[in-house]
């Protein structure tokens, strides 16, 4: 029988975080991940940061009950709105969360155009705005794309629905950006479409692996890290089964 404790949780606002999942899975295979996507409250990115709050604390509070050994917020806006409040309120509790992937980009393109899509929570607030001052050598544009959330949760990420709402949004940057920073997990699910209507010369980044390195970092300097066999619990707050069903297409979907 094994305790709750040996299980990392993994908190989204819907389905987008299974882009983190994936990444965790990958590095860290052998280990037993819980998995919950708030779907029944989303999209966060358009809600008010006291809203996202709330709700990020309040399935914090219900996966930290658990018992697991770590919480990954794999939710950009939960991150930018949440993740110090979370920190303060459970400061003994292993906490990652996920920031746009700007480092990566700064690091590959140090005076390049860096393109960032994101919700308007995330753009908004001054965890963000800390992050761009870091690198103050590139040039940044900042893509909003609000319904992309809400079709990846409909199961849309790939096809001609996602295409007519991301080829009005990316047209001015076709082939003008060094770099596009994916800063929604929900967006890599589109990252086919994207790379298509930047063109081949944008490179598309997220912090998915990221999140996940350090997420191995952090256990194994608690010597927290399991060696198996691995498992995988989902769990959302929608009552449709389809979402359960969905986040498996897109666990086994390629990005």
């Amino acid at each position: 029988m094994h305790t709750p404790k040996e299980y990392i949780a993994v908190f989204d606002s819907g389905v987008g975080g299974i882009s983190v999942l994936k990444e965790l899975i990958k590095l860290m295979p052998k280990e037993r991940y819980l998995y919950f996507g708030d779907s029944a409250n989303a999209p966060y990115g358009s809600r008010s940061t006291q809203q996202v709050q709330d709700l990020t604390m309040a399935a914090a509070d219900m996966l930290l009950k658990r018992g697991v050994k770590a919480l990954v917020v794999a939710c950009n806006t939960a991150t930018a709105a949440a993740i110090t409040l979370l920190r303060q309120t459970y400061p003994d509790t292993i906490i990652i969360g996920i920031e746009p992937a700007l480092k990566l980009a700064a690091d590959r393109f140090p005076s390049g155009h860096i393109g960032v899509m994101a919700t308007e929570v995330t753009l908004r607030e001054e965890k963000f705005h800390q992050q761009v001052e870091r690198f103050p050598g590139i040039r940044l544009s900042t893509i909003s794309v609000p319904d992309l959330v809400g079709l990846v949760e409909n199961g849309h990420w790939g096809d001609a629905p996602a295409q007519a709402l991301l080829e009005p949004a990316l047209a001015p940057y076709r082939g003008k950006l060094d770099a596009v920073v994916l800063g929604c997990t929900h967006y890599p699910f589109a990252a086919g479409i994207i790379r298509k209507l930047l063109g081949e010369g944008t490179a598309v980044l997220d912090g998915g692996e990221g999140t996940a390195r350090e997420t191995q970092r952090r256990l194994a300097e608690q010597n927290l890290l399991y060696d198996g066999p691995g498992e995988l619990q989902l769990e959302n707050s929608a009552s449709d089964s389809r979402i359960l069903q969905l986040c498996m297409t897109l666990l086994e979907a390629k990005l």
